[in-house]
């Protein structure tokens, strides 16, 4: 895994979106299109940030999908993945956001969501890693190898947490018990990963990660196994900072 440690977030975000930029430019250029997932977090603002105002991307050439969103809200709450990557992200650039109904039944909606985001090959994933070491919703013990595209799964406490303590929900009760969520081996099957994580709270993640062993109990360890993964980490999520 190449990774990076730069000052602070907003140095994350610059370089994470000039190396994703130039990917998707190469991208679109070789193919015509190209094909991204995003994460909604607030640890990719700075990197959304950069990267809407990136030169030389044709983004009507770019479909997007997101990684995961919550089952059960209701389509106008502010806590949709969806709506947070549109207000962030995509209603600054002109590109297609094709993401989970909230409200429709979790099963049907998997096997929706499913076939449509593995309609084609993934070029590029923007990630980030959570306090538990979660890849997009995959809480410990991820299922590295499973063959499904999305899952429905149960929220571990301390990914449910999280979501309060970056003020995303008042209070644990506020934040959904289940999500959809892309699969480790499918986020692995994209060309390229481009991880951003800052911040104390990840420091202990971003060091089991980088530890060695790539095991289920740390779901981001299953990125040293992808031949095209770039870590960029501020000094504060860098376990020897």
């Amino acid at each position: 895994m190449n990774v990076e440690v730069l000052p602070d977030p907003a140095a994350v975000g610059a370089a994470a979106a000039a190396a994703a930029a130039e990917s998707l430019r190469r991208t679109i250029q070789a193919q015509g299109s190209a094909r991204l997932v995003l994460a909604a977090a607030p640890s990719q603002l700075h990197t959304l940030a950069a990267l809407s105002v990136a030169e030389g991307i044709d983004w009507t050439r770019v479909k997007a999908f997101h990684m995961d969103e919550y089952v059960g809200l209701p389509p106008d709450s502010e806590q949709r993945f969806g709506r947070w990557l549109r207000r962030h992200f995509t209603d600054r650039v002109p590109l297609s956001l094709i993401d989970p109904d909230g409200g429709a039944a979790p099963d049907a909606e998997a096997a929706r969501y499913a076939e449509l985001v593995s309609a084609a090959p993934i070029d590029i994933v923007l990630a980030g890693i959570g306090v538990n070491g979660h890849l997009a919703f995959n809480d410990p013990p991820a299922d590295f190898t499973t063959t499904d595209v999305v899952q429905v799964v149960a929220l571990d406490n301390a990914s449910r947490t999280q979501q309060v303590d970056e003020g995303l929900f008042p209070e644990l009760a506020d934040v959904p018990t289940h999500a959809w969520t892309l699969t480790v081996p499918f986020l692995l099957s994209a060309r390229e990963i481009f991880c951003m994580v800052s911040g104390p709270a990840k420091r202990d993640a971003v060091r089991r990660t980088l530890a060695g062993a790539v095991d289920p109990a740390v779901p981001a360890s299953a990125l040293h196994t992808h031949p095209r993964t770039r870590l960029f980490l501020d000094q504060e999520a860098h376990p020897d900072e």
